[in-house]
């Protein structure tokens, strides 16, 4: 199995940044997939960006292209998820997740999940 944990969130102004990270240890070799999924009090989990392991491909959410940038050091084993401009309905709890999958955007296509970090924006 794999396991994943979160880290970075915080409080940030509306038109700052965070930078979260994600650290991956376990039975890697079969993560093909990892990414990034949030969930606002009272809101459903939804997707926020993913990454390749091996080439590094990038697919992001319409809500937060041109703002965020996912990332990945494979020496590290560690994603990154660098959010700038931030609004206020950025506002949630972040989770961390691994695939099995090298084409992973939906919740069920993700096996091993993070505690999720809180990124508050104030306004």
């Amino acid at each position: 199995q794999v396991q994943v944990v979160e880290s970075g969130g915080g409080l940030a102004q509306a038109g700052g940044s965070l930078r979260l990270s994600c650290a991956a240890s376990g039975r890697t070799y079969n993560m093909y997939t990892t990414g990034w999924f949030r969930q606002a009090p009272g809101k459903e989990r939804e997707f926020v960006a993913a990454i390749s392991w091996s080439r590094g491909n990038t697919h992001y959410a319409d809500s937060v292209k041109g703002r965020f940038t996912i990332s990945r050091d494979n020496a590290k084993i560690t994603m990154y998820l660098q959010m700038n401009s931030l609004k206020p309905e950025d506002t949630a709890v972040y989770y961390c997740a691994a695939s099995h999958s090298s084409v992973a955007t939906m919740i069920d296509d993700y096996n091993y999940w993070g505690q999720g970090t809180q990124v508050t924006v104030s306004s």
